[in-house]
């Protein structure tokens, strides 16, 4: 027998966003919305399936400079191949950046600490241009790999959109990451949300000062007594969120493929543990629930197209477990496309000549 001495209060709210973009900015200001109705930020948590589904908010929330902790995976910008690939796009805003240069240069095969200072020291004297690089004369087992990074630097002079810029990084240094790392495919998907995320700027510089997630600006920050009065937001993977409780949850990304995972679908069995996950996911909010999934997934910058994909909303989340839900749109979003959350395409191309 259930029962509560609580009365009704918020039923959960089942949010469909545009896309990512328009998920980040709504949990932000819902965040700040309950902070500013009294509820800690320490009282709220973010959950969600996999570690790199947080990427975008985390850049939003440091945007907004709203303090947060992830459990479950390494902060995006924490992460050892996002700071690789930032190496590069540092070295392009400003060549004189002796920290990335050694950074960049020692991903190469081959190069260790003592080339890679002559190969700076060559940019240095050629008034630091970055794709000079292409004519240091090193050692002959890097030689090839200098010039190809060279090469990069001087394609890159061109005017090109940020996200083009970065694909093309991320393009020359994909190969390297196979060899450097473990779990290379993962840590694609972190690359190619870095990407996705740079397609929302229209400057380097600015792309660069959002992803700067506050280091430490003495030495006395570095360590020393926990600040009691101090609060962030929680950001978790749901595995990392058992057994824990919150008095405001938001559940992002409740779309199929992502929860359930399309790598946790092959057998009834991997679908039945998904859907005990989501069962733990909206079962730790203690007030307030908000499950949201985003319209549109955007696959990468194109010069002729925005590349996307329509979602479609969990499986897990039926039409009698909708009835249970307060429902809202944020972002521009066609109504056909709502409810199973997919597309009719006959129906849209009918409506055009008949």
């Amino acid at each position: 027998n259930l029962w509560s001495e609580r009365t009704s209060g918020q039923p959960p709210l089942l949010v469909t966003c545009a896309d990512e973009s328009y998920q980040d900015a709504f949990v932000a200001d819902t965040v700040l919305k309950h902070r500013e109705q009294g509820v800690p930020l320490q009282r709220q948590a973010v959950l969600f399936r996999a570690g790199y589904h947080s990427d975008s908010l985390e850049i939003e929330l440091a945007r907004r400079n709203i303090p947060f902790r992830k459990y479950g995976g390494l902060r995006f910008i924490e992460a050892a191949h996002v700071k690789d690939l930032l190496g590069f796009l540092r070295v392009i805003e400003n060549p004189r950046d002796e920290i990335s240069w050694f950074r960049i240069l020692q991903l190469l095969p081959g190069i260790g600490p003592a080339i890679a200072r002559e190969a700076m020291d060559h940019v240095w004297q050629h008034g630091f241009d970055q794709g000079s690089l292409g004519s240091f004369q090193g050692p002959a087992s890097v030689q090839a790999e200098v010039r190809k990074l060279g090469s990069l630097f001087e394609g890159l002079k061109r005017q090109v959109p940020l996200a083009a810029m970065v694909e093309q990084v991320r393009n020359f240094y994909q190969p390297l990451l196979k060899h450097l790392y473990e779990n290379a495919p993962a840590r694609e998907k972190d690359l190619e949300s870095l990407e996705k995320i740079a397609a929302r700027y229209t400057s380097l510089s600015s792309f660069l000062i959002d992803l700067s997630l506050d280091p430490p600006t003495s030495t006395s920050d570095l360590a020393g007594a926990a600040d009691k009065d101090k609060e962030w937001l929680v950001l978790s993977t749901i595995h990392s969120a058992k057994g824990c409780e919150w008095d405001v949850v938001f559940l992002i990304h409740a779309s199929d493929g992502c929860l359930p995972s399309d790598m946790s679908t092959d057998s009834p069995e991997e679908i039945e543990e998904e859907l005990r996950l989501m069962y733990v996911a909206m079962t730790r909010a203690r007030d307030h629930l908000y499950v949201t999934w985003p319209l549109r997934y955007y696959h990468g910058w194109s010069r002729f197209t925005d590349r996307h994909i329509f979602a479609q909303r969990s499986r897990f989340l039926s039409p009698l477990v909708c009835t249970k839900f307060e429902q809202t749109v944020v972002g521009p979003v066609d109504e056909e496309m709502l409810g199973s959350g997919r597309l009719t395409l006959e129906r849209r191309l009918k409506a055009r000549w008949f």
